[in-house]
């Protein structure tokens, strides 16, 4: 194995999102997948040769890695958290649901490693959140109205992207938008921020086609992730760090 890749764990691996990972990893030269972890352990197609798929009860036994890309469930969070400060790793995760005891748990646990967890993983999303930040705070008197809309299935109103471009607002401006949600057919996920003033009105959108952009965007937080020193790290400014999407 090539020691001067970092080595890379998918964890939640028979989930729709780890099988994306899975099956993109191959789209990232500049790591090596060195196991997956699923909830059975069962082989999974998606899987390279010679990669082992291991149940979440031999977590332990994973082999060493330097980074984690988890998309798991709340009760598989803990311990891949303990098992990535055991190792020294990174952990990228897009687990949501977890509760305020896991959320401090990881501000603990960045300060023995690096973290970021993130509600959506949209290299998009992640640029929309800065520039939403940057329009809130030049015209924090305008009207502000966040509007998401989502496939049938999806349960949670708003979404965690709004929510998230939501603080973004509230950061910039000192107050909450408004929020409506709206789910419809098999919409992958759109959301508008709109500020509005006499007059004019700006709208900022962003608009996902494709599943593959969350994994794709969840490697690429991997890869910039591995190596570096502890602490809470934030997807949009990690992009923006170097300049490259």
């Amino acid at each position: 194995m090539d020691q001067a890749k970092p080595r890379l764990l998918i964890h939640g691996a028979s989930g729709r999102m780890g099988r994306a990972l899975l099956r993109l990893a191959a789209e990232r030269p500049e790591l090596q997948l060195v196991a997956a972890v699923s909830r059975s352990g069962e082989p999974l197609a998606e899987a390279p040769d010679g990669v082992p798929v291991l149940p979440v009860a031999r977590l332990a036994e994973v082999p060493d890695f330097d980074v984690a890309v988890d998309f798991s469930l709340p009760e598989a969070f803990e311990p891949l958290v303990a098992a990535c400060r055991a190792k020294g790793a990174a952990l990228v995760s897009g687990t949501t649901g977890l509760s305020p005891g896991q959320l401090e748990a990881l501000d603990e646990a960045s300060e023995l490693m690096p973290v970021l967890w993130s509600a959506n993983f949209s290299v998009g999303v992640a640029v929309l959140r800065v520039l939403v930040h940057q329009a809130a705070a030049a015209l924090p008197a305008w009207d502000a109205d966040i509007v998401e809309s989502h496939h049938v299935h999806k349960k949670d109103a708003p979404s965690g992207t709004a929510l998230s471009l939501g603080a973004m607002v509230a950061l910039g401006r000192g107050s909450q938008p408004h929020y409506a949600s709206l789910r419809c057919g098999d919409v992958v996920g759109e959301h508008l921020v709109q500020f509005a003033g006499p007059g004019e009105r700006l709208e900022l959108v962003h608009r996902a086609t494709d599943r593959d952009i969350f994994a794709r965007g969840a490697l690429e937080a991997a890869v910039r992730l591995a190596g570096k020193g502890p602490g809470r790290y934030d997807f949009g400014e990690l992009l923006l760090a170097s300049g490259r999407t």
